[in-house]
This record gives C-alpha cells, sequence and structure tokens, in this order.
C-alpha cells in the first residue's frame, strides 16, 4: 500500500513538472480542498448537536465517537486517472463523492438508522444516495449504512453545494472493518478462500453480539 502511494506521489510530480496549466489547476485544488474540510466540519457539528441533545431528552449518547478524513491531492488525482477523467475541479465535483469523509461510530444498532433519519431531516441537507450494508451486508461480511449528503458552505462571494460520504456503524461493526481493512493491505496476495470464509464467521459472531447489546440495553432502560 506505501508503494503504492509512493508511485501515485511519482506520478503526480511527473505531471506537474513543467506544466504551467497543470500548476495553475493544482492551486484550484487546494482551494477546493478548503470547502471539502468546510463541510466536513458542518456535518460533525450538526451530528455532534444531535448527539448533545438526545443526551438531555433520553440520557443516551447514540455516538461513540465521530472520525473524519479528507482526501489528499495525490489520492484525488489517482481517482481522476483510475477513471480516465481530466485533472480538473470540475471533473472532481461532477464524478467524485469521497473527498470529504465522515464516520459516526454509535454505540447500539439502532442508533445507526436514528442518527441518520435526525440528520436527513434538515432542510439543508440534501440526500445523493444511499447504501444500506446494515442490513445487506457485502458479501465478505461488512456491514454499515453509506450515506452520500450534500449541505451547503457560504464563501464570501459565493455558496458551494458540496458532497460529503457518511458511514454510520457501530463499535463492533468498525472493530471488524478496521482489522479486515489492515489484514487485506498487510498481505501482498490476494486473501484465501478460507481466511476469507473465517473472517465472514467473524462478522456475523460480531453482528450477533450487537444485535445481543442492543436487547441487554433495551431491557435495562426498560
Amino acid at each position: 500500500m506505501e508503494e503504492k502511494e509512493n508511485n501515485t506521489l511519482s506520478e503526480f510530480a511527473e505531471a506537474m513538472a513543467g506544466n504551467e496549466e497543470l500548476r495553475e489547476e493544482t492551486k484550484e485544488f487546494f482551494a477546493m480542498q478548503h470547502v471539502y474540510a468546510a463541510a466536513i466540519k458542518e456535518i460533525t457539528t450538526k451530528l455532534e448537536i444531535l448527539d448533545e441533545e438526545f443526551h438531555i431528552k433520553y440520557d443516551h449518547n447514540p455516538i461513540h465517537h465521530i472520525e473524519s478524513r479528507l482526501k489528499s491531492i495525490q489520492s484525488i488525482y489517482a481517482k481522476l486517472k483510475k477513471k480516465n477523467l481530466p485533472l480538473e475541479t470540475e471533473a472532481v465535483k461532477e464524478n467524485i463523492y469521497d473527498i470529504a469523509g465522515v464516520r459516526v461510530i454509535c454505540n447500539y444498532v439502532d442508533d445507526i438508522e436514528k442518527m441518520a433519519e435526525l440528520l436527513l431531516k434538515q432542510n439543508d441537507v440534501t440526500l445523493i444516495r444511499i447504501k444500506d450494508y446494515v442490513n445487506n451486508p457485502k458479501e465478505n461480511g461488512y456491514r454499515s449504512l453509506h450515506i452520500v449528503v450534500k449541505v451547503p458552505i457560504f464563501l464570501a462571494e459565493s455558496v458551494e453545494d458540496t458532497p460529503v460520504e457518511i458511514q454510520i456503524r457501530t463499535i463492533a461493526m468498525d472493530f471488524w472493518a478496521s482489522l479486515e481493512h489492515r489484514l487485506k493491505y498487510k498481505s501482498d496476495e490476494k486473501v484465501s478462500k478460507e481466511l476469507a470464509a473465517r473472517l465472514k464467521v467473524c462478522a456475523e459472531k460480531i453482528n450477533a453480539i450487537d444485535k445481543e447489546m442492543q436487547h441487554i440495553y433495551k431491557e435495562i432502560k426498560e
């Protein structure tokens, strides 16, 4: 993985060398990143406010913690190249929706849907797409709710509707996904069918624990 990133960085540097037009476009990329960073702050603030309100009303924090990441210029370049798209900010805005990423780690399974529902009810949040891997997990056992939304970012002279990819999952789902990701990229070769099957069994066991913890929590509250 590190070698791939270094290769991408080298390609990016070579593309920049002696190309004045591309260097100017890269300045636009950095300005665009500022807008996406602002969109991350906007979504994070909204989620934190909802979590605080839940704590006051119901004595329960649905969110355990929030993580975020902003794609680097090099990663954006690599994605444009992979999609055979021009290295232009317009191509990014029209085709890439995961530059701004927010991961919401919830305490219980029911909290996932509740947080998504409350966020999408806000009139300045526009849903672009939703993928429910909680109720329809991926073949490898991965579970998470993925939503892409747009939020308006008010700048000095304009308003930019900016996409943010939000992944919402439980602590247990995040534990499995993080380890599975590390194992996949630590290996230079494709994970064998046997190991893939074992990872899927782990995902199913973790899902069962998630559901049981939800039941226990409800019984305690009742």
